[in-house]
């Protein structure tokens, strides 16, 4: 049994890459860059290729994407290409294939400008049902490959499951301001609060759906670290975020003084992963409690599959003003 993971010399392709070959599974890391955990060399759009390579595959985990640090290098021509024909194509050719189970990576991105509350708004909770507003062209064209994937499933029946990860990359915000707000290793254990997951987490997920996608047929989850924060909290995050960490993790004020870290008063959106949890019986090992004791312990907040991956970046030149363009 072939399982073929795009992306492969991205973040999340090498972690699948590495775990599930770690485990004995027969796999095909696909990318358009070559790179140690990269077997096929090529791009996605091209039906031939994704044709061959998803010869004999038994389950797709597709990875592979242009994303936001790409938005302002390159062309909205090129996002459409990538995220939209380059994820049709590999649909149609697992169903030629008679693949048993697609894993669609989307993004929590893709709510876009539903999730920027006015400033005397509470924060939004962020569920599978909030409706997209696209903010970027990234946005746009994860959304629409969700809704590819949604046809796909419905007209030629492929197992289809989407998981729209939040972020976990290590590399420094491209957000000024929140790059001068807080230093990098409290800034990202921070966001395990509401915003981050790490990349351990991620592949435990990616792999119960692709177990899970025969079964469960179609669906969309958000992928994230659990909040300890509830929907109730929503208007006092807005501003007065620290009375509500002190009061639903109790321990963390007194650990985060003995870093000399702070967290940022104000909370504009909670993912909330309930319904993975539930429907694929994912455990997230990674939250905020976990990470923020295992840097007081370590000094470092990554997990150890995230520190063997390291830092890769997303463009081959360096920008005097950040890790890449803002639009």
């Amino acid at each position: 049994v072939t399982t073929v993971v795009t992306g492969s010399t991205g973040h999340l392709g090498e972690a699948l890459v590495r775990t599930l070959r770690a485990d004995g599974e027969a796999v095909v890391g696909v990318d358009m860059r070559p790179g140690p955990w990269t077997d096929r060399v090529g791009r996605i759009e091209d039906v031939d290729f994704a044709r061959d390579v998803l010869a004999g595959a038994r389950s797709v985990l597709h990875a592979a994407t242009l994303h936001k640090p790409h938005v302002v290098t390159h062309s909205r021509q090129q996002f459409v290409d990538a995220n939209i024909s380059g994820t049709l194509t590999l649909l149609e050719a697992a169903v030629n294939a008679n693949v048993g189970a697609f894993v669609f990576v989307s993004t929590t991105s893709m709510f876009g400008r539903a999730m920027r509350p006015g400033p005397d708004v509470p924060a939004v909770w962020v569920t599978e049902d909030l409706r997209p507003v696209s903010r970027n062209i990234y946005g746009v064209t994860k959304t629409a490959a969700e809704e590819i994937c949604s046809l796909v499933h419905v007209r030629d029946g492929l197992p289809i499951l989407i998981l729209r990860t939040s972020r976990f990359f290590p590399e420094i915000d491209d957000d000024e301001k929140r790059r001068a707000a807080l230093e990098d290793t409290n800034l990202k254990t921070v966001e395990f609060l509401n915003r981050r997951a790490d990349i351990e987490d991620i592949v435990d997920a990616v792999r119960l759906a692709k177990a899970k996608a025969p079964e469960l047929g179609f669906d969309r989850f958000i992928i994230t670290a659990t909040t300890p924060f509830q929907p109730e909290d929503a208007a006092e995050l807005r501003g007065r975020a620290a009375d509500v960490l002190a009061r639903r993790v109790p321990d963390a004020p007194a650990m985060l003084a003995e870093l000399g870290w702070t967290i940022t008063p104000d909370f504009d959106r909670v993912y909330d992963n309930a319904l993975a949890r539930a429907r694929l019986g994912w455990a997230p090992r990674h939250d905020f409690a976990s990470t923020l004791a295992r840097v007081a312990e370590t000094g470092e907040w990554r997990s150890p599959l995230a520190v063997e991956i390291g830092r890769k970046g997303y463009h081959e030149k360096v920008f005097a003003d950040g890790p890449f363009p803002v639009e």
